[in-house]
């Protein structure tokens, strides 16, 4: 890649979020294998660390878009959605700010997490 990249960042929240989905992982599937908490960890990683390059890439998110707040994006990875905040151009920074299986009460997750203040 040639051009600037964006510095990416995961807020403690975040990593919180990593560890728990590895542990529920390591608990359901073990550690190793394509669907062990290793590789499923990995694949999390990858896609954090690719909005490097490409910080603007992920849309709204909708449950934010209809409460009017467009300043955070997400990326998927299914089940799990990866939610960002991009502050400043293609070479600003990308603070990560949630992971979490999107098929639990996303809407009042992220109110809780990011509209409330909380990390």
């Amino acid at each position: 890649m040639g051009g600037p990249r964006a510095t990416v960042r995961i807020t403690a929240g975040a990593e919180a979020d990593l560890h728990a989905i590895w542990r529920r992982r390591l608990a359901q599937r073990g550690a190793g294998g394509p669907d062990g908490a290793e590789a499923l960890l990995d694949d999390l990683v990858a896609r954090i660390e690719g909005l490097a390059d490409h910080p603007a890439k992920g849309p709204v998110p909708p449950e934010l878009e209809s409460l009017g707040t467009r300043q955070y994006r997400q990326l998927a990875h299914p089940p799990f959605r990866i939610v960002y905040h991009l502050t400043g151009d293609v070479s600003g920074t990308v603070t990560v700010l949630v992971i979490a299986d999107g098929r639990r009460d996303f809407r009042a997750l992220l109110e809780e997490r990011l509209l409330a203040g909380g990390e």
